[in-house]
């Protein structure tokens, strides 16, 4: 009879859970982005979600949640009810990369549910105007010539930015001090920019406006070929390191647990919203491509393999907290 009772119990709770799901949603939806203001994942939130917002029927309100690396963010959404109204922004680094670097509470293989991918955003190396050299190959020349004198900016320890620069370093032989910034790439470049640091690699979208305007130099882009943002910019291709190929992505995710029809809702108006042509336009401009994935299976696969390979990458780098 206990039996029964209980397997009545949890055919009504499902019941329920289908109904809330299927009038899903009813009120406003919070966007959690585990960085501040200024950075990547600010850049690609704020110009989804009045789209997405639109197909949705409720509003999407931003809320930045920076600190450590990104995990403050990470944990906040992980605990978050998984109930289709707290969706998180995530991406390389608090996804791929933080788990084996940083001690962090949440397993994000265990505790998210990828529903898409977002965006592709391709990384650039700037230096301060001050910096006295023009080109990728200066910069290693100069720095070769000062070891340990100069330093460079990074969104934070555990960032695919920071590990770019390890890998350069470890490629040229030159030798810098790591300066980690805490809230992401804004306060990051935002440092740079008042030479408080020498150069840094950095997301294109953080990074761009400035270039354009002379307040930071473009040394070297990551992509395999130069970029419609900035075309005047050499890519490390051509600078003479083509191992020097890489990219961020941004993910939407949700709590474990959270019903497969809302998961589904949201992949279908975050896709429409991806396709929107202003939508496209204002991400190129800035830098970055859209990059919906057909299914949300299809994103946890791409999850799961970059995770792999960042989390070896990271361990075969050194890289630790500073």
């Amino acid at each position: 009879m206990k039996i029964e009772t209980l397997v009545a119990a949890l055919a009504m709770l499902l019941c329920i859970s289908a109904a809330h799901s299927q009038g899903y949603p009813q009120k406003p939806v919070h966007m959690i982005i585990p960085f501040a203001p200024g950075g990547a994942s600010d850049f690609v939130g704020r110009i989804i979600s009045p789209r997405f917002s639109e197909l949705l029927g409720q509003q999407i309100v931003i809320d930045n949640r920076a600190g450590a690396s990104g995990n403050i963010g990470v944990e906040a959404a992980a605990k978050a009810p998984p109930d289709g109204y707290t969706i998180f922004l995530g991406n390389i680094g608090t996804i791929a990369i933080n788990p084996a670097v940083l001690p962090i509470a949440v397993d994000p293989a265990k505790d998210f549910i990828p529903v898409s991918q977002v965006a592709d955003v391709p990384s650039i190396l700037v230096a301060h105007p001050s910096l006295p050299a023009n080109t990728v190959t200066e910069f290693v020349a100069l720095a070769k010539s000062k070891p340990g004198a100069l330093n460079f900016a990074s969104p934070g320890s555990s960032t695919l930015n920071r590990l770019e620069m390890e890998h350069f370093m470890k490629l040229t032989g030159i030798k810098m001090v790591h300066v980690p910034y805490k809230g992401g790439a804004g306060p990051a470049v935002t440092g740079l920019l008042g030479a408080e640091t020498h150069v840094m690699f950095v997301t294109l979208v953080s990074a761009s406006n400035f270039v354009r305007v002379g307040k930071l130099k473009a040394l070297g882009i990551s992509t395999r070929e130069r970029v419609e943002a900035l075309p005047q910019v050499p890519t490390m291709i051509e600078s003479g390191y083509p191992e020097m190929v890489s990219s961020s992505w941004q993910g939407l995710f949700v709590p474990a647990g959270t019903p497969r029809t809302v998961v589904m809702r949201l992949h279908g108006d975050l896709v429409k919203t991806l396709e929107t042509a202003d939508v496209k336009q204002r991400f190129a401009t800035g830098g970055a491509l859209t990059a919906p994935s057909k299914t949300p299976e299809e994103f946890a696969a791409f999850v799961s393999s970059e995770m792999a390979r960042w989390g070896k990458i990271a361990k075969e780098s050194g890289a630790t907290v500073d």
